[in-house]
């Protein structure tokens, strides 16, 4: 990462790629996908949809500020697990996610619309993204938002904020249609400051005391192992529930349109990329 910012740095600095400035709009649409305490072996089964909206202003052929706004549908279920305590765990969860992001981002080649020749590069980026997020779990046949449950042992009032940061960043590929157009293609990233996305994370709570906080449903909610027939069930208080020490994270891999509202620069000669 210092080496990547250390170019962007010297770029930035260069004289001879200031001839191309203006705002880009655009829309994509794809998929996202879920990593965390309920799809630990990065399983790709439960592929949700993705749509993302950005405006990109270009400072030059290299560099790029964007700032996005994206929606995401993820979910995960330790029935997928090969591991035999998440199976046994038998925890699920499904959430939509709305965030916003602002990326600097960094052209690999002179890209310049309209140019018969710069007119494809593959790019990074990297920024920071708010999010806000709801994971909600069935039971019952009836769908149920976990975070007021206090599934592992919050007092009332003291629940995981369903507002969080992270870390957004990624990689992706744009080439021009003509002048004004161009194809974008993704692979965006959030490396989330919680790690309650999927609402695990520690250990498991006194059932009772959930119950007495938060009725029965929640009490129901924090060990699900006897559902399966499992006894005792697994949920011992203090008994580890999720990894505290991995946070959650998300992706979206999308494709979709730009349109150039900027201008073409004449260089100077001594400038002449």
């Amino acid at each position: 990462m210092k080496n990547f910012l250390v170019i962007i740095l010297l770029l930035a600095g260069s004289g001879y790629l200031s001839a191309q400035r203006g705002w880009e709009l655009g829309g994509m649409a794809g998929v996202s996908n879920y990593f965390g305490d309920l799809n630990s072996n990065y399983g790709l089964n439960h592929i949700g949809p993705s749509a993302r909206l950005f405006a990109r202003y270009n400072f030059n052929t290299r560099l790029c500020l964007k700032f996005a706004a994206s929606y995401a549908r993820v979910a995960g279920y330790d029935s997928d697990s090969d591991n035999t305590f998440e199976k046994q765990r038998n925890l699920s969860f499904a959430s939509n996610i709305f965030d916003g992001a602002a990326e600097f981002e960094f052209n690999f080649m002179p890209y310049v619309h309209g140019s018969a020749y710069n007119n494809f590069t593959p790019y990074g980026f990297l920024g920071l993204a708010a999010f806000k997020f709801n994971p909600k779990t069935k039971y019952e046949d009836k769908w149920y938002e976990l975070q007021p449950l206090g599934t592992e042992g919050q007092f009332l009032g003291q629940e995981y904020s369903l507002l969080q940061l992270g870390f957004a960043y990624g990689l992706g590929l744009k080439w021009d249609i003509n002048y004004d157009w161009s194809i974008n293609v993704e692979l965006a990233s959030r490396y989330l400051f919680t790690d309650y996305l999927d609402d695990v994370s520690t250990i498991y709570p006194d059932a009772k005391d959930v119950q007495r906080l938060h009725g029965d449903i929640a009490a129901a909610l924090v060990d699900r192992s006897g559902e399966l027939g499992i006894e005792p069930p697994i949920g011992q208080k203090g008994r580890q529930r999720g990894n505290s020490k991995d946070n959650d994270s998300y992706q979206m891999l999308t494709v979709g349109l730009s349109y150039y509202f900027g201008t073409i620069r004449c260089p100077s000669i001594s400038n002449y990329y």
